[in-house]
């Protein structure tokens, strides 16, 4: 599969595409001047204790304070929080992770009252960020992300990424790391580092837990608020996440962006820099070169289109979002209409795995199909979802075909939903909402033919309108074409335009050019 990445960069914004096989599967927007992103860690205090939610709300420095849920603590919040107490006011006293012994787990049922208080010091991670009208939501359960791992303290589990399926090598890695990481750390093994060398794997721990150091040893110093360390940009985050030997060409139009790039590049894979391509066009934005932009209008609106004739409708609620499969205009000349209904439902599975990540929805998303009675039709399409959302990367879960013909999907929302304008001001009303009165446009076209032929006296005129009209003008034993020919002694030739819309008319004279008015 080819696989490129094409960048935008504008004075506020930087907006990244991702095509596979050059069809656009995922956008991303990242405002330059922006504050908060997934990954960041903040040194924050406690604001308010809510009983009811069993949560807390800290202030991180953001307009509306984040919300941090009894359950995102994690289990060795005790020995966290006084571990971080003691970075925060006694530095020099702080005891090496590796051999801390930790203090009991606290209860899954606990109540974060018996943890909190306000006014309380905390190091925190966003793990959301703001959506709408709520803050960022938050966790104490820290982790530190590489191209090949995640590091996370105050633990000693080793996962290895469900996507590397070979047994020998899961456990070739989860031996590896066991010999090399520290005590009282995690590590998360991605799948990137599928057939890594322990050199690589290491170089990128060591990295990590320095990282780790660096912001503990930022605590005494820091104030409420402020950050002790930042994630990645979203362009360097999706090249760590996705980059692999696949990968052809990434293409960006500004210099500045492409020389971090090429640097970053060389950090986490050297070798690859010659895939980094600076865009220098002339007048095409780099877009509209590489056919992003009319991908962006075709696949952002309510409706999106699908092959001969079948479409998607796709709503929006403050719960939920709601896809409904429509076949449309297609026809099944060849086929009865369960086969017509699951190869309609077949082309919608692809669409739609398509749009959650184009889209990046979030949260619960219900899917209204065809109505298919064959259980083996319906068994496919749920087989089929499953292939083509596991090329998604951020975490869902999606359950068979009810009796009904909904599909339930859930997909981890982490940040706002991606939307581009897909529409322009209408060419009639200009955008106002508001035209002239249909029952004028006769009286207006008269008045107009009127003045050239009294100012002007063409030899030859030629009045172009809109189908509708023309058929209005030229239909019936006395039309009005004939009534203006009698009354004004002029010959008039009228022309249907289907490009026209319904209020849209000009003159053109013996030289075919539009007379203006």
């Amino acid at each position: 599969m080819e696989r490129e990445l094409v960048i935008s960069v504008s004075k506020d914004v930087t907006t990244i595409a991702f095509l596979e096989d050059k069809y656009l599967v995922e956008v991303h927007k990242e405002k330059r001047n922006k504050q908060y992103s997934v990954g960041d860690i903040y040194l924050g205090k406690v604001k308010k204790i809510m009983n009811g939610l069993n949560a807390a709300f800290i202030d991180i420095g953001y307009e509306r304070d984040a919300f941090l849920h009894y359950n995102d603590l994690g289990p060795k919040f005790q020995s966290y929080n006084k571990y971080i107490r003691t970075a925060t006011q006694h530095p020099t006293n702080l005891e090496k992770l590796e051999t801390l012994n930790f203090l009991p787990d606290i209860s899954k049922y606990g109540k974060i009252s018996e943890v909190l208080t306000p006014g309380q010091k905390i190091m925190v991670q966003i793990i959301k960020e703001p959506i709408s009208s709520k803050g960022p939501r938050l966790t104490t359960e820290v982790s530190i992300a590489g191209r090949n791992i995640v590091l996370i303290p105050f633990t000693n589990k080793i996962s290895v990424s469900q996507k590397i399926r070979e047994k020998e090598e899961r456990e070739r890695l989860r031996q590896l790391i066991k010999s090399i990481k520290p005590n009282n750390f995690g590590v998360i093994i991605r799948t990137v580092a599928k057939n890594r060398r322990v050199a690589v794997l290491d170089s990128e721990l060591r990295g990590l837990m320095q990282k780790w150091n660096t912001a503990l040893m930022k605590l005494p110093e820091t104030e409420v608020g402020e950050l002790l360390l930042g994630e990645l940009d979203q362009t360097s985050a999706l090249l760590r996440d996705v980059l692999n030997s696949s990968f052809n060409g990434i293409y960006v139009d500004d210099k500045s962006t492409y020389y971090e790039i090429k640097d970053y590049l060389n950090s986490i894979a050297p070798g690859v820099q010659k895939i980094l391509k600076l865009y220098t066009g002339g007048k095409e934005d780099i877009f509209e070169y590489y056919g992003v932009d009319k991908q962006i209008k075709s696949s952002f609106g309510k409706i999106v289109n699908l092959k001969k004739g079948a479409y998607l409708i796709i709503e929006h609620t403050e719960a939920l979002h709601v896809v409904d499969v429509n076949s449309g205009n297609r026809t099944a000349s060849k086929t009865d209409q369960q086969t017509n209904a699951f190869e309609v439902n077949a082309m919608a599975v692809d669409e739609i795995a398509r749009q959650l990540r184009l889209r990046d929805m979030g949260g619960i998303v219900v899917v209204d199909f065809i109505d298919m009675y064959n259980a083996a039709h319906k068994a496919d399409i749920f087989k089929r979802m499953l292939e083509k959302m596991s090329y998604d990367r951020t975490k869902h879960s999606i359950l068979p075909l009810t009796k009904f013909g909904l599909m339930q999907i859930t997909r981890q929302r982490v940040r706002p939903e991606i939307s581009f304008q897909t529409v322009e001001p209408c060419p009639v009303c200009e955008g106002t909402g508001q035209v002239q009165p249909s029952v004028l446009v006769v009286d207006e076209i008269e008045d107009t033919l009127k003045h050239i032929v009294t100012e002007t006296k063409p030899k030859k005129l030629v009045l172009k309108v809109h189908p509708f009209l023309y058929s209005f003008f030229t239909k019936g034993l006395i039309s009005i074409k004939l009534k203006w020919k009698m009354k004004y002694k002029f010959g008039l030739k009228i022309e249907k335009e289907k490009d026209f819309h319904f209020l849209e008319f000009n003159f053109y004279n013996e030289d075919d050019k539009k007379i203006q008015f």
